[in-house]
């Protein structure tokens, strides 16, 4: 082998071996065609989570005469502090609310819930209620190739998948950026799978992007991840490799000056 065709050789596997990394981060940024998004479809996404069953509600009831709200406040008997009383929302969608009886909540936002106590406290008292919902299980899941997996208790009910994922210590190297995963149980407790493209800006567009309570995230591993779970070793065999290859290369050199 000539001098010659051994630099062109080098300069092939080099050249190769940049291509190759070109198109690996490609697949890294998130959002990479963000300026198609405008204000106007920012603002179209819908706002509220809507109550499920299974969720556990605290409802508290306050007015200007405390003595007229104490009735349709529960406090945990269990607490020594006047914890509220936590109300499960059965597979019907109803909760066992003191005085009112059974209201049904599945399916609607908190706001919602809040206006139609108000209305039955009507009946009840002559001022006007204070009425505050909150959902105490708020919980989302992340799962797969991110870096701290888990499940994670929302306090503020509200979060996006993005945030979600920054929770969970973002994606690894060995995740797929083009095929995140998100499991949601409905109303009807019938399953939905959605896939998301964290390259594409439109991720943030979707109605899926605002997660609700108990939401799995799965981030699949790409192929490399696949084919051998261990870094260490992976990444070792490459360094190795490359090694050996500029040991022979600086050899062939020396011999052919």
């Amino acid at each position: 082998m000539t001098m010659k065709k051994l630099k062109q050789l080098i300069l092939g596997v080099l050249l190769a071996i940049v291509l190759i990394s070109c198109q690996s981060y490609k697949k890294v940024p998130y959002l990479q065609d963000m300026t198609q998004v405008s204000d106007t479809e920012q603002g179209g996404r819908p706002i509220g989570v809507k109550v499920m069953p299974k969720d556990l509600l605290t409802i508290t009831v306050s007015c200007s005469t405390p003595e007229l709200a104490a009735p349709f406040n529960l406090v945990n008997p269990d607490s020594e502090s006047s914890v509220p009383q936590q109300y499960l929302v059965d597979n019907q969608g109803n909760i066992n609310f003191p005085v009112l009886g059974e209201i049904h909540v599945g399916g609607l936002t908190k706001l919602e819930i809040e206006n139609l106590i108000i209305e039955k406290l009507k009946v009840y008292l002559k001022e006007a209620p204070l009425v505050t919902v909150r959902i105490a299980n708020y919980r989302i899941s992340v799962l797969g190739e991110v870096a701290k997996p888990g499940s994670f208790v929302v306090s503020n009910e509200k979060i996006n998948l993005l945030e979600a994922l920054a929770m969970a210590g973002d994606l690894t190297i060995y995740g797929m950026r083009d095929n995140v995963k998100l499991i949601r149980t409905g109303q009807d407790n019938k399953q939905e799978i959605i896939t998301f493209d964290l390259n594409k800006t439109e991720t943030v567009m979707s109605p899926y992007y605002q997660l609700q309570q108990n939401d799995i995230v799965y981030v699949t591993p790409n192929k490399t991840k696949a084919k051998n779970s261990d870094i260490g070793v992976s990444t070792g065999l490459w360094i190795s490799g490359v090694s050996v290859l500029l040991s022979i290369t600086n050899l062939l050199l020396t011999i052919l000056r």
